[in-house]
């Protein structure tokens, strides 16, 4: 398979090719929703967990019990997804969500919210997460084709962000309305428009061209080495998930679940304006991002260039675990959502391209193996190592362990770019 950038990926994109298809518009705009949903569900959660509990702990938990079903289930979706409707796997996600959502409220409501109760709340999250997830790539592809790929994953990174923008300002409102019971009731409805959405909607695998190569049944964990086997000569494939794991792995999204903590440490620690303004800001970063690259077509998907924003990334939350003042601490989450959605939209754009056809489920499952599950064990570095240094030391020591592996990872791709002509299908250096 050849490992240079694909031309769909190299060729200068039309700005917002993506919302050139009607069905991506709708998509995207309930997808926005259902982001917003899965955000406000965690900031009031997170926020009830800090005020009842005080357990670093226990948010560390509800890192690892989010994205422990992606490193374990997330395979098995792609596969199923290769095989089946992706659309129907994707709101049996929505109904998890929902369930979630409607739970948190009764367990408010009666005051009877134990900690087995939180965790297995936040399992069940994580697991509507894996059912969303890869399904959701699939749906892109069908809808938009090849060539505006790359565009629909950034807009789509970008839908993921604008929820979160959203989200902790639309929970910030609930929570001093609507109090967080019945808050998070009127949270359960935000997924209904994409639940219903496609129910109908004209894509999935009886939409397709005929000819395509059927997938193939799903054979256990053979299957999964199989996969393996089948991409691991293709270096941007390896290259992309492995930067995505490593930062999932050291970083993640811990610092979020974190987030009252370092609200309290700045001085800013009410359920108020401020502490939504943390968890907002690296979310308007990415949607900054996301704008400005669609808009101006900036940042062709190469290897070289997602490694190098990955380490401004590092550089960023890094500055914010140490930052000393509430306008620094914003600043830096802005950079580095900014970065964030910049390289890991990358990365998702080259794996998927290069994925072929009949296993693209299964190639995108374990990509997001590692670029989702592994963010579990970020819940140990960050939030449980907090509890033995604190969050602001255990998660500027993550960054700086990341900037070490990206520091490797770069070094190889500098060295293929200077390999012999031997080798031409090593992509430019250039970013």
């Amino acid at each position: 398979m050849p490992d240079r950038p694909t031309d769909a990926a190299a060729a200068a994109p039309l700005a917002f090719a993506a919302l050139r298809h009607a069905g991506f518009r709708a998509y995207f705009i309930a997808s926005v929703l259902a982001m917003m949903a899965d955000s406000v569900e965690h900031v009031i959660s997170y926020w009830m967990l800090y005020q009842k509990f005080h357990s670093p702990a226990l948010a560390g938990f509800a890192v690892i019990s989010h994205w422990l079903p992606f490193l374990l289930f997330s395979f098995v979706v792609g596969a199923l997804a290769d095989r089946f409707d992706p659309r129907r796997i994707i709101q049996l996600g929505m109904l998890l969500y929902m369930v979630c959502s409607l739970a948190w409220g009764c367990l408010f409501l009666t005051d009877g919210l134990q900690t087995w109760h939180a965790a297995l709340l936040l399992s069940i999250h994580g697991m509507a997460g894996v059912l969303w997830a890869t399904p959701s790539q699939l749906m892109i592809h069908d809808i938009v084709g090849r060539a505006a790929l790359p565009s629909a994953v950034r807009l789509l990174a970008s839908a993921r962000w604008l929820g979160l923008l959203f989200g902790p300002a639309v929970g910030a409102v609930l929570l001093l309305t609507l109090g967080p019971t019945y808050g998070i009731f009127a949270n359960a409805a935000i997924y209904l428009p994409l639940t219903l959405w496609l129910w109908r909607a004209p894509y999935g695998p009886r939409f397709r061209a005929a000819g395509e190569i059927p997938a193939r049944a799903m054979r256990g964990f053979a299957d999964i080495v199989a996969t393996i086997r089948e991409v691991a000569g293709n270096r941007i494939i390896v290259a992309m998930t492995l930067l995505s794991g490593a930062a999932s792995l050291t970083i993640g999204t811990a610092y979020q679940a974190q987030m009252p903590a370092f609200a309290q440490d700045l001085g800013h620690g009410d359920a108020g304006l401020f502490y939504s303004l943390l968890l907002a800001a690296d979310a308007a970063g990415a949607l900054t991002a996301g704008v400005l690259l669609e808009a101006r077509g900036l940042l062709t998907a190469r290897p070289r260039s997602a490694l190098l924003l990955a380490l401004l990334w590092c550089g960023a939350i890094g500055g914010f675990a140490m930052a000393p003042a509430y306008p620094l601490a914003l600043a830096l989450l802005f950079v580095g959502g900014f970065v964030s959605l910049a390289f890991n939209a990358m990365a998702q754009a080259l794996v998927q391209l290069n994925a072929p056809a009949p296993i693209r489920g299964r190639v995108i499952g374990l990509y997001n193996m590692s670029s989702l599950g592994l963010r579990a064990f970020s819940g140990a570095t960050v939030g449980l190592g907090g509890t033995l240094i604190g969050v602001h030391a255990s998660l500027a020591f993550s960054a700086l362990a990341l900037a070490a592996i990206i520091g490797g990872l770069l070094v190889v791709t500098l060295r293929q770019a200077a390999a012999p002509a031997a080798s031409p299908a090593v992509p430019p250096a250039g970013p």
